[in-house]
């Protein structure tokens, strides 16, 4: 037993004498008291944070992310994996990717993702079947979509970011970790409680999730769905920043130039959202604000149109 010495404390003396019934009383109190007090410092509670609320239908994403070439228009076929690569993204964010290449089917499993942890809470752990997950985002409940569904976790869960926009900065894992159950299907993942650095009050944006899945398997078409869900009112940009941001490996401009206009007009049929590309190769796309984003026009007083 260590003793502890102060100037009012008397040097003790080696005994055999036995404790007293009180004294044994008096230790055993001061012991549990010991246990309790490193009980609370040493649980490992997981730290559960809100996510904004945004509505039922829609998926809240950061900005970053969705002004960026992270989760790019990628051609089908071997994935390459990525050494802090610094990815293509608008004027005041930057983002570092190591990793394999993420594209807009991953943002499919990212986003409701998201739609998961912002009801449980980031940091907690969230439970469902794959068979569930799947019928979420419109695919088939076959045993290639299963293992689709695998690799795409296993893409998030690999992938380290560093992602700085303005004054908001993260860096980790896209998806925290995860595990599975392969005879019941059953997958329990976490998202990083740290994600939420991105969002802030005008860090992210609603994204109308119905409309993202009738652009499925167009992955221009949902870039952009999602490029100009994050514009309260876009401003023209050019062609060859749109091929830029989005990460597309047309190397030919011209072939892009085609791709985006298809890619537009089914834009347009999905959302009737209105668009034109002039002769300065300038896109202009003009839509109906959301709520949220008519109250900032109005702060920032900008007019609706």
């Amino acid at each position: 037993m260590g003793w502890i010495m102060t100037a009012t404390t008397p040097l003790p003396t080696l005994s055999s004498r036995k404790r007293t019934f009180a004294e044994n009383l008096t230790l055993a109190k001061a012991r549990g008291q010991q246990v309790v007090a490193l009980s609370k410092v040493g649980a490992d509670k997981p730290l559960e944070v809100q996510l904004p609320l945004w509505a039922e239908v829609c998926r809240g994403v950061p900005n970053s992310v969705l002004r960026s070439a992270l989760f790019g228009v990628v051609r089908r076929g071997p994935r390459s994996f990525q050494q802090r690569v610094q990815k293509a993204s608008v004027e005041g964010v930057k983002i570092i990717h190591t990793g394999p290449q993420l594209d807009q089917a991953d943002l499919d499993v990212w986003e409701p993702a998201l739609q998961l942890a912002r009801t449980g809470g980031l940091g907690c752990r969230i439970q469902f079947t794959a068979s569930q997950f799947l019928k979420s985002i419109g695919r088939g409940n076959g045993k290639s979509q299963h293992e689709w569904l695998k690799g795409a976790f296993a893409r998030l869960a690999s992938s380290v970011v560093e992602i700085k926009d303005a004054h908001r900065a993260y860096f980790g894992p896209i998806l925290h970790h995860g595990g599975r159950d392969d005879e019941t299907g059953r997958y329990v993942i976490e998202m990083n409680p740290k994600i939420i650095e991105l969002y802030g009050l005008d860090g992210w944006s609603s994204v109308e999730f119905g409309q993202r899945m009738a652009l499925k398997k167009r992955p221009l078409a949902q870039w952009l769905h999602g490029y100009y869900s994050s514009h309260a009112k876009p401003f023209p940009v050019k062609v060859e920043t749109l091929h830029r941001l989005c990460g597309s490996q047309n190397a030919s401009f011209k072939g892009f130039k085609q791709d985006l206009k298809s890619a537009l007009e089914k834009l347009q049929e999905v959302t009737n959202w209105r668009w034109k590309i002039n002769d300065s190769d300038l896109v202009h796309l003009s839509k109906v604000p959301t709520a949220s984003q008519s109250r900032y026009l109005l702060k920032c007083g900008r007019q609706i149109k």
